[in-house]
């Protein structure tokens, strides 16, 4: 609990570390970095690359989270890029169902369970990015919440926190001479870290007395298995470990995929906590709409498609038909959709 409590202070002090470090950039630099993710198709394929090379939105939220809380992204370049993390995030299960490659049966049933999340990610994307471009619905929808928190005093209710990881910044902006290079490098690297050892410490905690409870009874309604995706992966602050988890269930046949597909939808809106978190911790109005724009996303994500589960469930079994007629397909599917796609698609609008 020690470890958590002193995790948690390094993870805080990451957030206000980078806010502070952009602001010893400067306004030129500042311009600089907004011009190059004016482009919101940029922004989407560079939240999708940079998730999918470090298997966590949670990191990617919390860094876009800090970019705008230093003024070096704004709210319309931010959301995009919190678009893109959420297609992204779905390559860690993604590669765990790999692992089953050797045997078929088991190998269908996990690959199914694992791509069902990329499914319902792209669709959000094919729906949402849309929207955002030409109504703008996610920024205004999180700025009124923003508001409405402002105007309750919920902004000011993490101030202790800023106050206690205060101290901190001012003691690296001295030791590093102001210099906003020097504090982002040292700010990405304490969020890594802080996130990294996160997940261990909170897996330990939670999910060794959890799993043994993850059977047929957590998942008897589709309520109470999205009810559990979002207490698990908020305990966790992981959503890849929260899918990945269930992966294995489906290989063995003891959870279905109808079953694991609401499971899923819970850990999307669950991984929202830690931009939030994080954005609290700036009091930041710009950096709280972005983090409810997270939320808001998976939020109106679960409504829509819902409905129209069997879409992304069709889907996903599909795939999984064709991936054991050639062990090619996973393998060509994951380096396509996470890095190949996304890596092309930045140079051609870069």
């Amino acid at each position: 609990m020690l470890l958590l409590l002193a995790l948690l202070y390094v993870f805080f002090l990451s957030i206000s570390l980078m806010g502070a470090s952009f602001k010893f950039f400067g306004r030129g630099f500042a311009e600089q970095l907004l011009a190059t993710t004016a482009n919101p198709f940029l922004g989407l394929f560079i939240g999708i690359l940079a998730t999918s090379m470090v298997q966590s939105s949670s990191t990617v939220t919390a860094m876009t989270v800090g970019l705008v809380a230093g003024g070096a992204l704004d709210i319309q370049g931010a959301i995009p890029i919190i678009l893109g993390s959420n297609v992204g995030t779905s390559v860690t299960n993604t590669l765990v169902s790999v692992g089953h490659l050797s045997r078929p049966d088991e190998f269908r049933r996990a690959f199914a369970a694992a791509t069902v999340h990329d499914f319902f990610n792209l669709i959000l994307v094919v729906v949402f990015f849309p929207l955002h471009l030409f109504t703008n619905v996610l920024g205004h929808a999180s700025s009124l919440l923003t508001e409405a928190l402002r105007g309750s005093g919920g902004l000011q209710l993490v101030n202790p926190i800023k106050t206690m990881v205060e101290p901190a910044v001012k003691v690296i902006g001295l030791g590093t001479s102001e210099s906003g290079a020097l504090m982002l490098l040292i700010a990405v690297g304490l969020l890594f870290l802080s996130l990294r050892y996160l997940v261990v410490v909170l897996k330990s905690l939670v999910i060794g007395r959890i799993e043994s409870f993850v059977d047929r009874m957590l998942f008897r309604t589709a309520p109470l298995a999205l009810i559990l995706g979002v207490l698990l992966t908020i305990a966790v602050q992981s959503s890849s470990i929260t899918t990945s988890l269930a992966v294995p269930l489906a290989g063995a046949g003891i959870l279905s995929l109808m079953q694991i597909f609401p499971f899923t939808l819970g850990a999307n809106i669950g991984t929202t906590i830690t931009a939030l978190l994080a954005s609290l911790v700036t009091g930041n109005p710009a950096a709280v709409t972005v983090a409810f724009a997270h939320l808001l996303v998976n939020l109106f994500g679960v409504a829509l498609v819902w409905p129209i589960r069997r879409i992304p469930i069709t889907m996903a079994e599909v795939l999984a038909e064709w991936s054991l007629k050639s062990r090619l397909v996973p393998l060509v599917y994951v380096g396509t959709t996470f890095f190949l796609v996304p890596l092309a698609l930045i140079y051609l609008v870069g």
